[in-house]
């Protein structure tokens, strides 16, 4: 249905349109995802995506107020509240990764083989230094779940919180040898950047989709739901997954389409 909405909107839309704005998290943006997958979609519609990259939290208060026309998150509980809440529709998982933890070789917390909550724990007790991004994003929310299953309260020295985003925010894990939550797709993207080794992967706990919505018109009638609908269709047509499942760094893959 989707694909026949985007062959649609192809044959009616026009170059005035007024282009599209995309809020999305800074995982995303950080991967280099969006320098593959944006581009054939901007040649088809004769038009340009302006990108705000953001931590999911932002990215969903600033589609709250109507400043974008369409999402791309993952942080599914804050998304279904969104949708509840009437400030979204048309929510469609396009992608997945997971989450890591990573640390310095030394692993002085000696985390290695303990499985999510084991390590978080290992981590508080031994007051070794934890790099959260502390700003609401999609990746932050997952980290505080995971200290509230392990029972811990992350405070004191040993836990610092950078309020940057994913890339800066391993940057920071790296200079201070510390451990740190992240997706997949950044930690692949900047490992030749980086001196911090993979210790935790592979829980249930750590699985990481990614999701599209469109600003409901009915709360904006400014935002351009016309090319919302056409983004969503890309990136759930075939084309569009192909380019996901395709997209690797260092042979690597970052991001597994859900249309496999």
């Amino acid at each position: 249905m989707l694909n026949n909405l985007l062959l649609l909107i192809l044959l009616t839309t026009t170059a005035n349109s007024g282009g599209l704005k995309l809020a999305t998290t800074t995982s995303i943006d950080n991967s280099g995802l969006l320098n593959v997958l944006l581009p054939p979609f901007e040649k088809m519609f004769n038009i340009k995506v302006d990108v705000i990259a953001v931590g999911t939290g932002q990215a969903l208060k600033i589609a709250e107020r109507g400043d974008v026309d369409v999402v791309l998150v993952h942080a599914p509980d804050a998304e279904l509240e969104f949708v509840s809440a009437g400030f979204g529709i048309e929510r469609h998982t396009i992608a997945w990764n997971d989450f890591i933890i990573i640390g310095p070789a030394n692993d002085p917390a000696q985390i290695k083989g303990k499985n999510t909550i084991k390590a978080f724990q290992n981590i508080a007790q031994k007051k070794v230094t934890f790099i959260s991004r502390g700003d609401e994003s999609g990746t932050h929310k997952k980290e505080v779940n995971l200290w509230k299953n392990a029972g811990i309260t992350p405070a004191g020295r040993w836990y610092l919180e950078t309020g940057q985003g994913m890339g800066q925010t391993l940057i920071i894990a790296d200079e201070k040898n510390g451990y740190c939550l992240t997706d997949r797709g950044t930690y692949l993207f900047m490992r030749q950047k980086i001196k911090l080794v993979i210790f935790c992967e592979g829980d249930k706990e750590l699985y990481n989709p990614y999701s599209v919505i469109a600003v409901n018109p009915y709360k904006h009638p400014h935002t351009n739901y016309v090319l919302a609908m056409a983004l969503i269709g890309w990136l759930t047509s075939p084309h569009g997954q192909k380019i996901i499942a395709n997209y690797k760094k260092d042979g690597k893959t970052l991001f597994h389409p859900i249309k496999e």
